[in-house]
This record gives structure tokens, sequence and C-alpha cells, in this order.
């Protein structure tokens, strides 16, 4: 345990370092001539250099970072002078949620799609199962949300184009459901994409368990299906599901910055957008170290996961 604590740490202090050199090392700046106003001085510029400590060498500008970073303190933003952490605390939530149920359901829907297109192999069912999850894998997330909006808030009507709340603000347990159903469409759209790739794996893995020595003897041995399920197919396929889950998580965090721009989502993913095209560094740092903490929060508890996980503890 010590140890991969001491991983996360080391691994997030690479990880700020190549980040910090690689948006230093961008074009353009936020404090470049005639970027933010063109009316402004060289004199001028430079004094506000000087407030953000912008003025100083590199070295010295990630050491100050590291030590406020010791401090959760993510520095100032530039845009909108408020505090870094707070602007992040206020969009993770929704971004966080969005994830979370998107996760949950595409390794609910893909394991029972894949295990039923490996049982039910070369049939019908198999290549309907295939050839969805091959539209899946295929579809880009950005076309796919604006098909969504086209559809079903354009020609439909059945849910809102974009945002977080309706235009007349619900109160209470009613503001809850609002945002539930503003989310519907981008959380579906991140459902959609990620069910292709986790269908063809689970199915593979499942085809290979019933072309197993062990799987055959147990059949043979007149074991239910059930069972069968329960003790040999099931137990064999959470280890690697569990693995590919924990790397697949950066991807999931890194498409909600083109949905929540898309659907004007106030999220962590639309903030990094914005922040990146006005060079706001402080909260550009803040949401790749939060992001990167998060993935190797997540890598840890699959590996985690993985030893309490025996596939042979229940094998008849």
């Amino acid at each position: 345990m010590i140890n991969k604590v001491l991983y996360i740490v080391f691994m997030l202090l690479l990880i700020s370092l190549i980040s910090f050199l690689a948006i230093h090392a961008a074009p353009n700046s936020f404090f470049a001539a005639g970027a933010l106003n063109p009316n402004m001085t060289p004199e001028a510029l430079e004094k506000l250099r000087a407030v953000y400590g912008m003025d100083k060498p590199l070295w010295i500008q990630y050491k100050d970072w590291l030590l406020n970073l010791l401090h959760l303190d993510f520095g100032i933003s530039f845009v909108t002078g408020e505090d870094v952490s707070t602007e992040i605390l206020k969009r993770l939530p929704v971004t966080l949620v969005m994830n979370f149920i998107a996760l949950i359901v595409v390794f609910a829907l893909s394991l029972y799609l894949g295990i039923k297109a490996a049982l039910f192999y070369n049939t019908k069912t198999d290549t309907l199962i295939k050839n969805f999850s091959l539209l899946s894998f295929s579809m880009p997330s950005f076309y796919l949300a604006l098909l969504f909006i086209i559809l079903f808030s354009l020609k439909l009507g059945i849910f809102p184009i974009a945002g977080l709340h309706s235009v007349e603000p619900k109160e209470g347990f009613l503001n809850y459901i609002d945002m539930g159903w503003h989310l519907i469409l981008p959380v579906g759209v991140m459902i959609f994409v990620g069910l292709g790739s986790m269908i063809i794996y689970v199915r593979s893995l499942t085809l290979e368990i019933l072309k197993s020595d062990y799987y055959y003897f147990a059949k043979s041995r007149g074991i239910r299906d059930r069972e069968l399920m329960k003790i040999y197919i099931l137990p064999n396929l959470m280890p690697p599901l569990v693995t590919l889950l924990g790397l697949s998580l950066p991807g999931l965090i890194g498409g909600s910055v083109i949905l929540e721009t898309i659907f004007s989502i106030e999220g962590m993913g639309q903030l990094f957008y914005m922040s990146a095209l006005s060079r706001d560094y402080p909260v550009i740092m803040g949401i790749l170290i939060i992001s990167a903490f998060l993935t190797l929060l997540g890598n840890m508890l699959a590996d985690l996961i993985l030893l309490r996980l025996n596939p042979y503890a229940n094998r008849a």
C-alpha cells in the first residue's frame, strides 16, 4: 500500500513537471503584447507579469507552484481572478457524476451483451451485437452528440439542447431532476461511444473461457448453465475487466472536454477547453493535476480490487 502511494506521488510530480514545461513551451501567452488589451504598454504588461510571478525563471515558477500545491493552492485564474481550487470544485462534481454513471452503465451493458454474443457464437444474435459494437467503436463522440441534438432536441423536442438547468429555475428536489434531464443526452453519448470496444473485449474473453478445457470438463459433469456462469465465466472475466476499466478512466475524462463544450455543460471539461483557449495557465495546471490524480487513484483502486478477486476460489 505504501509503495502504491509513493508511486502516485512520483507520477504526479512527473506529470506536473511535463505539463508545466509543455504549457510554457506552447506558442503565444496570456501576457503577450496585444493579447489582453492592444492599448496596454509593455511596462504595464511587465507589472502584470510580476503580479502573477511570471517574470521569474521557469524553475522558480515551478518550485513556487509546487510549494503552493502542497497546501492545495492552485493559484489565481488569469481570466477571472478567482481561486482556481474554488472554480474547479464548483465544476468537478458534474464531470464526476457524468463519468461515473457512464462507467457503470458501460460495464453492465458490455458484460451482458459480450457474454450473450459469445454464448450465441456465429448466430444472428452474435452478428447483431458485433455490428452494434463496431458501430459504437467507430462513431465519433462529437458527431453522435450533434445527431442526438438534432433528433431528440430539435426534431422531437424531448430533451433540452444544452446547459444544466431550464430557463425557469427549479427548487429543491426538482432541481436535481431537472439537471438529470439535461444530462441524459451527453451521458447517453458517453455510454454509446464507450460500449463498442468493451463489448468486443468481453466477447473475446468469454469465447476463450468457453473453449477452455476446464469449462468443457465442468459442462460434461452436468453442471447447469447458471452455475457455469457463476462459477467459471464471471470469476474469470472480472480481473481483466477491472483492469480495463481502470485504464479506460482517462479516456472517459478526456471525452468530457468535447461533450461538455458541445452541450454547454459547466463541468471540468468545458473549463479546461476555455482555459486552454485563453492560456489560463493556473487553471490548466490545476485541471491536469486533478485529472491525473483521479486517474492514478482509479488505477490503484482497480489493483486493490484485483487483489480481492480470486477466480479460482469458488471453482467446483
